[in-house]
């Protein structure tokens, strides 16, 4: 028994024809979830600010339980690696729970974790640590916080550490989320995405013959006639009657 294949034939010019017979529809949608991006953002989303400090750890010798480690000031790699180290340490549960303590804090040491982020600086023996909430003075209050608690508790932990304070956090003035125009950014890009998705789609699934081209490209047969379509004629214009175009 001989199996027969059937190919679906797609032609991309006709679908970008089609996406730009309705590029209305497709600006329209644009605009439409750009708006209700933002809307969304600025009246459900509530603003957050970053309060930031930073630390600075010198050590050319330390040791951590019976493991002893030897690193110079040029060796960032190695230097990187105790800033890690103490980041760690930082969001140990009983290193939060002194925070939450000593700033007075309503919160438990998961959400407090939630809310901190530590990174080193440029690879260096310097990290920086961030603390994001919806309320600019409970943010700097934490970080000011960390940054007197971190170097009492790490050397606690880490024999012949050394961590110093850079720079205490500030009130921040700013909000540093949401992005309005990210969102508003993405809310256009998938109000295009859906409208191109259902023009194509729509495409895709007509079945209708509206040029006599597709005939001619798709079946071996020559056309014998073809119905004009008066509704696009103007009054008065070649054999269309006057009374025909006057109803239409």
């Amino acid at each position: 028994m001989k199996k027969t294949e059937e190919f679906i034939e797609i032609d991309i010019l006709r679908l970008v024809k089609a996406v730009w017979q309705k590029i209305w529809a497709v600006i329209l949608a644009a605009v439409i979830f750009g708006c209700a991006t933002f809307g969304f953002t600025y009246i459900f989303i509530e603003p957050t600010y970053e309060a930031r400090t930073l630390l600075y750890v010198n050590n050319s010798n330390f040791s951590v339980g019976n493991t002893s480690f030897n690193i110079s000031t040029s060796s960032l790699s190695a230097a990187q690696e105790l800033v890690n180290t103490y980041i760690v340490i930082l969001k140990a549960r009983t290193s939060l729970n002194e925070i939450i303590d000593y700033a007075e804090l309503d919160k438990s040491y998961t959400e407090l974790q939630g809310m901190i982020s530590a990174a080193p600086v440029n690879s260096t023996e310097i990290f920086e640590v961030v603390v994001t909430s919806t309320d600019p003075a409970e943010s700097e209050k934490i970080a000011n916080a960390i940054a007197t608690l971190l170097p009492k508790r790490i050397a606690e932990i880490v024999d012949g550490s050394s961590v110093r304070v850079v720079d205490y956090a500030i009130v921040p003035s700013a909000r540093s989320g949401p992005s309005y125009t990210k969102n508003t950014f993405i809310g256009m890009i998938i109000g295009i995405l859906l409208c191109v998705a259902i023009i194509v789609i729509r495409e895709l699934f007509d079945v209708f013959v509206r040029e006599e081209q597709y005939l001619n490209q798709t079946y071996p047969y020559p056309i014998l006639a073809a119905i004009p379509d008066m509704r696009n004629s103007k009054s008065g214009s070649y054999y269309y009657s006057t009374s025909y175009s006057s109803e239409k």
